[in-house]
Order: structure tokens, then C-alpha cells, then sequence
């Protein structure tokens, strides 16, 4: 089992971090390994919402898609994958702290096969990239 927490304070309202966090179409800008985001379903995002990413990851692209399971603007996201050798839920939390926002991006997963042995590699990799994501929003949001 992956489950991979980190976290960091944006001197940003919650609301702003939050609205630009939760929207896919700005995932590729702030996700260093997602080249494309696509939404599969109409309307605003709401819970069943479902968005295609290719991404690139230990050298070889991947096409994946998440669906909205659990979803309150401004408090929580979470996203559910089950394709794959490598089935993930992602999890935002936002909460105010001081003047900014605390935003925690939580992933989880439970590889199977061949995957449970890259596992065990994968997590203080999946650790350092969301780190350098996080830092990445963080500068994006910060600099507006």
C-alpha cells in the first residue's frame, strides 16, 4: 500500500487555491508530470465528474482516468482511479491558516502484480514529486 501525504501553506485566500487546485484544466500547469487533462463529463465538476490525464511517469506515458467521489468546494476533493496496474485515489484538503491556505495532497494506492514490488519504490518517489508540485502551485498562486 502507497499513502503519501504532503502538504503546504499558499499565502492565498482558501477559495482562490482552491477553485484553481480542483479545476483539472489547470492540473498540466502545476503537475510537473501531466501533459494533458481532459474532462470526460458536462457541466461544473460535481461528484461522477470524470477527466482524463496523460501523464509521464517513470519514463513511460500514461492515460488514466479519475472520477469526482467525494467533492465540496473549498474543503475536499477526492478523486478515484481504478484502471491500471496501479488503482489511486488523490486527496485535496484545503483549511485557512493565518492569512493563507494549508492544502494537503494525499494519494493512496494499492498496486497489484508486478506493481506491488515497484511500490515500495514508488512511494518516497510519489513523496518528492508532490512536494515539487505543491511548490510549483504554490509559486504559480503566489505570483498572480
Amino acid at each position: 500500500m502507497v499513502n503519501v501525504q504532503t502538504e503546504v501553506v499558499i499565502n492565498c485566500p482558501r477559495a482562490q487555491v482552491s477553485e484553481f487546485a480542483a479545476n483539472p484544466d489547470n492540473a498540466p500547469r502545476w503537475y510537473a508530470n501531466i501533459h494533458r487533462s481532459q474532462r470526460l463529463t458536462d457541466g461544473p465538476l460535481r461528484v461522477g465528474s470524470k477527466v482524463a490525464f496523460t501523464a509521464k511517469f517513470l519514463g513511460r506515458e500514461l492515460n488514466y482516468t479519475y472520477e469526482f467521489v467525494e467533492y465540496v468546494p473549498g474543503e475536499k476533493l477526492v478523486m478515484r482511479t481504478a484502471q491500471g496496474p496501479f488503482p489511486m485515489e488523490t486527496t485535496y484538503t484545503w483549511a485557512d491558516d493565518g492569512g493563507g491556505t494549508r492544502m494537503a495532497l494525499r494519494n493512496t494506492g494499492s498496486p497489484s502484480g508486478f506493481s506491488k514490488l515497484a511500490g515500495l519504490v514508488m512511494e518516497p518517489m510519489i513523496r518528492r514529486e508532490t512536494r515539487k508540485d505543491l511548490r510549483r502551485l504554490k509559486a504559480i498562486l503566489e505570483s498572480r
